[in-house]
Protein backbone atom coordinates (compact mmCIF):
# COMPACT_ATOMS: atom_id res chain seq x y z
CA UNK A 1 0.00 0.00 0.00
CA UNK A 2 1.26 3.67 -0.84
CA UNK A 3 2.29 5.29 2.08
CA UNK A 4 1.75 8.97 2.99
CA UNK A 5 -0.20 9.54 -0.20
CA UNK A 6 2.95 8.43 -2.08
CA UNK A 7 1.70 5.95 -5.04
CA UNK A 8 3.49 2.54 -5.56
CA UNK A 9 5.72 2.52 -8.32
CA UNK A 10 6.64 -0.55 -10.19
CA UNK A 11 9.63 -1.99 -9.58
CA UNK A 12 12.11 -1.67 -12.36
CA UNK A 13 12.75 -5.01 -14.46
CA UNK A 14 15.97 -6.55 -15.43
CA UNK A 15 15.68 -5.65 -19.10
CA UNK A 16 15.47 -1.79 -18.24
CA UNK A 17 19.24 -1.96 -17.48
CA UNK A 18 20.49 0.84 -19.34
CA UNK A 19 24.31 0.64 -20.74
CA UNK A 20 26.69 2.98 -20.08
CA UNK A 21 28.32 4.98 -23.05
CA UNK A 22 31.29 4.21 -24.25
CA UNK A 23 34.36 6.66 -22.05
CA UNK A 24 36.10 7.77 -25.23
CA UNK A 25 33.00 8.44 -27.53
CA UNK A 26 31.12 10.17 -24.11
CA UNK A 27 33.90 12.48 -23.82
CA UNK A 28 34.83 13.32 -27.28
CA UNK A 29 31.64 14.51 -27.60
CA UNK A 30 30.79 16.20 -24.29
CA UNK A 31 33.73 17.78 -24.41
CA UNK A 32 33.04 19.20 -27.88
CA UNK A 33 29.33 20.15 -26.56
CA UNK A 34 30.26 22.22 -23.30
CA UNK A 35 33.06 23.61 -25.37
CA UNK A 36 31.11 25.43 -27.45
CA UNK A 37 27.96 26.13 -24.67
CA UNK A 38 25.66 23.93 -26.62
CA UNK A 39 23.30 21.36 -25.91
CA UNK A 40 21.87 17.31 -26.58
CA UNK A 41 18.74 15.43 -25.81
CA UNK A 42 21.15 12.59 -25.10
CA UNK A 43 22.16 14.33 -21.98
CA UNK A 44 19.60 16.31 -21.02
CA UNK A 45 17.14 13.49 -21.95
CA UNK A 46 18.87 10.86 -19.87
CA UNK A 47 19.02 8.94 -23.06
CA UNK A 48 19.92 4.99 -22.66
CA UNK A 49 21.02 4.69 -26.33
CA UNK A 50 23.35 7.72 -26.19
CA UNK A 51 26.81 5.37 -26.36
CA UNK A 52 25.42 3.46 -29.06
CA UNK A 53 24.25 6.73 -30.79
CA UNK A 54 27.47 8.21 -30.57
CA UNK A 55 29.31 5.06 -31.57
CA UNK A 56 27.13 5.01 -34.86
CA UNK A 57 28.15 8.64 -35.98
CA UNK A 58 25.15 9.90 -35.09
CA UNK A 59 24.07 12.70 -32.33
CA UNK A 60 21.35 14.64 -31.25
CA UNK A 61 22.12 18.35 -30.52
CA UNK A 62 19.11 20.42 -28.41
CA UNK A 63 18.56 24.11 -30.18
CA UNK A 64 17.18 27.65 -28.67
CA UNK A 65 18.29 26.25 -25.50
CA UNK A 66 17.76 24.16 -22.69
CA UNK A 67 14.75 25.84 -20.94
CA UNK A 68 11.33 25.11 -22.31
CA UNK A 69 8.10 27.25 -22.33
CA UNK A 70 5.82 24.67 -21.86
CA UNK A 71 6.08 21.99 -19.04
CA UNK A 72 4.87 18.22 -19.81
CA UNK A 73 4.73 15.57 -17.33
CA UNK A 74 6.66 13.15 -18.54
CA UNK A 75 9.84 15.33 -19.47
CA UNK A 76 13.08 16.15 -17.54
CA UNK A 77 13.99 19.29 -19.57
CA UNK A 78 13.88 22.36 -17.66
CA UNK A 79 10.69 24.84 -17.66
CA UNK A 80 10.72 28.47 -17.02
CA UNK A 81 11.34 31.57 -18.77
CA UNK A 82 14.00 31.15 -21.89
CA UNK A 83 17.21 32.83 -22.30
CA UNK A 84 17.25 35.55 -24.94
CA UNK A 85 18.43 33.38 -28.58
CA UNK A 86 21.91 32.45 -29.40
CA UNK A 87 22.01 34.15 -32.94
CA UNK A 88 25.22 32.23 -33.57
CA UNK A 89 23.92 28.62 -32.66
CA UNK A 90 23.17 27.11 -36.05
CA UNK A 91 26.71 27.51 -36.65
CA UNK A 92 28.20 26.41 -33.82
CA UNK A 93 26.11 23.31 -34.50
CA UNK A 94 27.23 22.92 -38.08
CA UNK A 95 31.13 23.31 -37.18
CA UNK A 96 29.99 20.33 -34.22
CA UNK A 97 28.83 17.94 -36.32
CA UNK A 98 31.73 18.48 -38.71
CA UNK A 99 34.63 18.45 -36.31
CA UNK A 100 32.41 15.04 -35.16
CA UNK A 101 32.34 13.56 -38.28
CA UNK A 102 29.31 13.05 -38.18
CA UNK A 103 27.20 10.71 -40.66
CA UNK A 104 23.96 11.54 -39.34
CA UNK A 105 22.63 14.13 -36.88
CA UNK A 106 19.47 14.84 -35.13
CA UNK A 107 18.09 17.78 -34.28
CA UNK A 108 15.13 18.72 -31.64
CA UNK A 109 14.59 21.89 -29.73
CA UNK A 110 12.95 23.18 -26.67
CA UNK A 111 9.56 24.67 -27.08
CA UNK A 112 10.11 28.42 -27.55
CA UNK A 113 6.01 29.76 -27.30
CA UNK A 114 7.60 33.03 -25.92
CA UNK A 115 8.86 34.11 -29.45
CA UNK A 116 6.25 35.53 -32.27
CA UNK A 117 7.81 32.68 -34.77
CA UNK A 118 8.36 29.18 -32.08
CA UNK A 119 12.21 29.61 -32.88
CA UNK A 120 11.47 28.95 -37.36
CA UNK A 121 14.58 31.24 -38.00
CA UNK A 122 17.20 29.54 -36.20
CA UNK A 123 15.37 26.24 -37.09
CA UNK A 124 15.68 26.74 -40.70
CA UNK A 125 19.34 28.27 -40.70
CA UNK A 126 20.58 25.42 -38.13
CA UNK A 127 19.85 23.08 -41.09
CA UNK A 128 21.10 25.62 -43.87
CA UNK A 129 23.99 25.79 -41.82
CA UNK A 130 24.91 21.57 -41.47
CA UNK A 131 24.17 21.21 -45.00
CA UNK A 132 26.71 23.99 -46.21
CA UNK A 133 29.44 22.90 -43.99
CA UNK A 134 28.64 19.16 -44.04
CA UNK A 135 27.03 18.22 -47.75
CA UNK A 136 27.33 14.77 -47.09
CA UNK A 137 25.59 14.56 -43.80
CA UNK A 138 21.80 13.54 -43.15
CA UNK A 139 19.68 15.42 -41.06
CA UNK A 140 16.65 14.79 -38.68
CA UNK A 141 14.65 17.45 -37.54
CA UNK A 142 12.24 16.31 -34.50
CA UNK A 143 10.15 19.60 -34.00
CA UNK A 144 7.45 21.03 -31.56
CA UNK A 145 4.00 21.09 -32.60
CA UNK A 146 4.53 25.35 -33.35
CA UNK A 147 0.74 25.23 -32.43
CA UNK A 148 -0.41 23.74 -35.56
CA UNK A 149 0.71 27.06 -37.83
CA UNK A 150 1.04 25.60 -41.42
CA UNK A 151 3.09 28.44 -42.20
CA UNK A 152 5.59 27.94 -39.51
CA UNK A 153 6.08 23.93 -39.93
CA UNK A 154 5.76 25.06 -44.14
CA UNK A 155 9.66 27.00 -43.35
CA UNK A 156 10.99 23.44 -42.06
CA UNK A 157 10.09 21.55 -44.84
CA UNK A 158 11.58 23.80 -47.39
CA UNK A 159 14.62 23.52 -45.59
CA UNK A 160 14.40 20.33 -46.68
CA UNK A 161 15.82 17.90 -43.46
CA UNK A 162 15.73 14.31 -44.61
CA UNK A 163 13.70 13.48 -42.20
CA UNK A 164 11.15 14.93 -39.94
CA UNK A 165 10.14 13.86 -36.71
CA UNK A 166 7.49 15.17 -34.78
CA UNK A 167 6.03 12.79 -31.46
CA UNK A 168 2.46 12.28 -30.53
CA UNK A 169 4.79 10.75 -26.96
CA UNK A 170 1.03 8.85 -25.68
CA UNK A 171 -2.42 7.88 -27.01
CA UNK A 172 -5.40 10.37 -27.31
CA UNK A 173 -6.86 9.73 -23.76
CA UNK A 174 -3.66 10.51 -22.40
CA UNK A 175 -2.19 13.32 -24.03
CA UNK A 176 -4.11 16.15 -22.18
CA UNK A 177 -2.91 14.51 -18.83
CA UNK A 178 0.88 14.16 -19.54
CA UNK A 179 1.27 17.25 -22.51
CA UNK A 180 1.18 20.54 -21.05
CA UNK A 181 -0.38 22.21 -24.12
CA UNK A 182 0.12 20.12 -27.41
CA UNK A 183 -3.26 18.31 -28.81
CA UNK A 184 -3.47 15.02 -30.01
CA UNK A 185 -5.12 16.10 -33.05
CA UNK A 186 -2.70 19.12 -33.77
CA UNK A 187 -0.14 16.90 -33.55
CA UNK A 188 -1.70 14.56 -36.39
CA UNK A 189 -1.93 17.22 -38.48
CA UNK A 190 1.79 18.45 -38.18
CA UNK A 191 2.14 15.01 -39.69
CA UNK A 192 0.03 15.07 -41.91
CA UNK A 193 1.97 17.89 -43.83
CA UNK A 194 5.19 16.83 -43.23
CA UNK A 195 3.87 13.70 -45.16
CA UNK A 196 2.46 15.20 -47.76
CA UNK A 197 5.26 17.29 -48.12
CA UNK A 198 7.04 13.98 -49.74
CA UNK A 199 9.80 14.37 -47.02
CA UNK A 200 9.70 11.39 -44.49
CA UNK A 201 7.19 12.08 -41.40
CA UNK A 202 7.77 10.00 -38.32
CA UNK A 203 6.70 10.00 -34.57
CA UNK A 204 7.17 8.48 -31.56
CA UNK A 205 5.27 7.06 -28.30
CA UNK A 206 5.97 6.25 -25.18
CA UNK A 207 4.36 2.56 -22.91
CA UNK A 208 3.69 2.38 -19.59
CA UNK A 209 1.79 5.70 -18.90
CA UNK A 210 -1.81 3.39 -18.83
CA UNK A 211 -2.27 3.48 -22.28
CA UNK A 212 -4.53 -0.33 -23.78
CA UNK A 213 -3.43 -2.55 -26.01
CA UNK A 214 -6.45 -0.85 -28.33
CA UNK A 215 -5.37 2.82 -27.77
CA UNK A 216 -1.80 1.85 -29.31
CA UNK A 217 -3.06 0.09 -31.90
CA UNK A 218 -5.78 3.24 -32.55
CA UNK A 219 -2.89 5.58 -32.33
CA UNK A 220 -0.49 3.16 -34.83
CA UNK A 221 -3.95 3.86 -37.15
CA UNK A 222 -3.92 7.31 -36.83
CA UNK A 223 -0.43 7.83 -37.76
CA UNK A 224 -0.65 5.87 -40.91
CA UNK A 225 -4.18 7.78 -41.76
CA UNK A 226 -1.77 10.34 -42.16
CA UNK A 227 1.05 8.65 -44.22
CA UNK A 228 3.15 8.39 -41.14
CA UNK A 229 6.53 6.21 -41.96
CA UNK A 230 8.32 5.71 -39.35
CA UNK A 231 7.49 4.80 -35.96
CA UNK A 232 9.56 4.83 -32.67
CA UNK A 233 8.06 3.18 -29.29
CA UNK A 234 9.63 2.78 -25.86
CA UNK A 235 9.17 2.47 -22.72
CA UNK A 236 8.75 5.63 -20.15
CA UNK A 237 10.68 6.32 -17.35
CA UNK A 238 9.80 8.61 -14.81
CA UNK A 239 12.59 11.17 -14.40
CA UNK A 240 11.81 12.22 -10.93
CA UNK A 241 9.25 11.55 -8.46
CA UNK A 242 7.79 15.10 -9.09
CA UNK A 243 7.06 13.74 -12.72
CA UNK A 244 4.12 11.53 -14.23
CA UNK A 245 4.43 7.91 -12.83
CA UNK A 246 5.27 5.26 -14.44
CA UNK A 247 2.18 2.68 -14.51
CA UNK A 248 3.47 -0.58 -16.17
CA UNK A 249 6.50 -1.78 -17.28
CA UNK A 250 6.14 -3.30 -20.31
CA UNK A 251 7.63 -6.94 -21.21
CA UNK A 252 9.98 -6.76 -24.67
CA UNK A 253 7.94 -9.17 -26.01
CA UNK A 254 4.82 -7.06 -25.97
CA UNK A 255 7.34 -4.22 -27.86
CA UNK A 256 8.55 -7.07 -30.47
CA UNK A 257 4.36 -7.51 -31.30
CA UNK A 258 3.60 -4.00 -31.43
CA UNK A 259 6.53 -3.72 -33.82
CA UNK A 260 5.30 -6.87 -35.87
CA UNK A 261 2.00 -4.81 -36.14
CA UNK A 262 3.00 -1.68 -36.66
CA UNK A 263 5.02 -3.25 -40.03
CA UNK A 264 2.01 -5.00 -40.91
CA UNK A 265 0.21 -2.02 -40.65
CA UNK A 266 2.14 -0.24 -43.58
CA UNK A 267 5.18 1.76 -40.98
CA UNK A 268 8.01 1.34 -43.19
CA UNK A 269 10.63 1.05 -40.08
CA UNK A 270 8.84 0.38 -36.28
CA UNK A 271 11.35 0.54 -33.28
CA UNK A 272 10.20 -1.03 -31.05
CA UNK A 273 11.88 -1.97 -27.53
CA UNK A 274 12.19 -0.54 -23.81
CA UNK A 275 14.61 1.54 -24.29
CA UNK A 276 14.17 3.01 -27.81
CA UNK A 277 13.71 6.94 -27.87
CA UNK A 278 13.46 9.02 -30.73
CA UNK A 279 16.51 8.99 -32.42
CA UNK A 280 17.29 5.20 -32.05
CA UNK A 281 18.14 4.05 -35.07
CA UNK A 282 17.72 7.62 -36.55
CA UNK A 283 20.41 6.84 -39.94
CA UNK A 284 18.70 4.52 -40.76
CA UNK A 285 15.07 5.70 -41.25
CA UNK A 286 16.31 8.10 -43.98
CA UNK A 287 15.75 5.37 -46.02
CA UNK A 288 12.14 5.39 -45.24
Amino acid sequence: MAQNNIPLIPRKPEWLKIKIPKAQAHKHVNGLVISKKLHTICESGNCPNAGDCWERGTATFMILGDICTRSCKFCNVKTGKPLPVDTDEPTKVATSVKELELKHCVITSVDRDDLPDGGVAIWVKTIEEIKRLNPKTTIEVLIPDFDGKQDLIQQIIDAKPEVISHNLETVERLTPIVRSRAKYNTSLSVIKQIAKSGLVAKSGIMLGLDETFDEVLKTMDDLRKVNCKVLTIGQYLQPTRQHYPVKAYIHPDKFKEYETIGLNKGFSYVESSPLVRSSYKADMHVNA
